[in-house]
């Protein structure tokens, strides 16, 4: 992975949460990820220049399946109208992905963003969608969101194995909010406090260490090459370290891996 292109790239995709960039062309690319912590809608023209992103934080999923389609579909419509105004231009066509395994509620999903106005062009699974951004030939992409530790192993810029198992960033809050006695909410405002990260990192390990047990579970250390991370989760100041110890195999993570997924599902939109 060309680990500086993809910084300034998602550099400018997160500058486009506050500033609209002008496309080029005149067809708009969207990207939906439903995730378990943060609904993401990301806009790309056709040459995959970022025009636009919107999220916002979310309980209507767990583990990847909706389970509030009402209180979904109202954050979707929210952020696709907030989008709209900003770009000027009505959004028709998105792609949309969910964690490895999760397959059977695409239907759901697709209902989802049916129901906010958009036409579906593309269904793929996250771990396949990040590397759309990472552009990886071989290794294992590990996309760690709130609810799921999701991976995609890639030969020859195939993927040949995707795999999920339900832990994540949600599973980290619950351990800071047991250790500190203190309400979720507060603890998820402590995850996310980079300046905090060092402190709390001892105290989160245990899971980290148990999402790259679910890793090792399905690789082949002798073949997989690098592991490369993505997803809110990845967030985490020193996580790569921590993976890189238990795996045994070099980890790499960009500066900012938290809007990787849903650019590449954006990448995927069909027009």
């Amino acid at each position: 992975m060309d680990l500086e292109r993809v910084n300034a790239y998602m550099a400018r995709v997160r500058a486009s949460e506050a500033e609209t960039f002008q496309p080029v062309g005149k067809t708009l690319k969207a990207g939906l990820d439903l995730g378990t912590a943060y609904i993401v809608l990301v806009v790309l023209d056709e040459e995959n220049n970022p025009v636009a992103c919107e999220k916002q934080a979310a309980s209507v999923l767990r583990d990847g399946v909706v389970v509030d389609y009402t209180g979904a579909l109202r954050i979707v419509c929210a952020l696709k109208e907030k989008l709209e105004e900003r770009i000027g231009r009505e959004l028709h066509n998105c792609a949309i992905a969910m964690p490895a395994g999760t397959e059977s509620s695409a239907r759901t999903h697709q209902y989802v963003a049916e129901g906010a106005g958009f036409e579906v062009t593309a269904v793929l699974d996250e771990p396949s969608a990040a590397n759309a951004v990472y552009q990886i030939n071989d290794g294992v992409v590990v996309d760690i969101g709130g609810g799921t530790t999701g991976l995609a192993v890639l030969r020859g810029g195939k993927v040949v194995q995707t795999e999920d198992e339900p832990t994540g960033g949600t599973h980290l809050t619950l351990v800071l909010a047991g250790n500190y006695h203190i309400p979720v909410e507060e603890a998820e405002q402590i995850k996310q406090d980079y300046t905090r990260h060092r402190e709390i990192l001892p105290v989160v390990r245990p899971v980290i260490e148990k999402m790259a047990s679910i890793v090792n579970r399905y690789i082949d250390r002798e073949q997989a090459g690098t592991l490369y991370l993505c997803g809110g989760t990845c967030c985490l100041t020193g996580i790569e370290k921590v993976f890189q110890k238990a795996v045994g195999i070099k980890t790499v993570k960009p500066n900012d891996p938290f809007l990787v997924t849903p650019t590449g599902i954006a990448m995927n939109c069909k027009i």
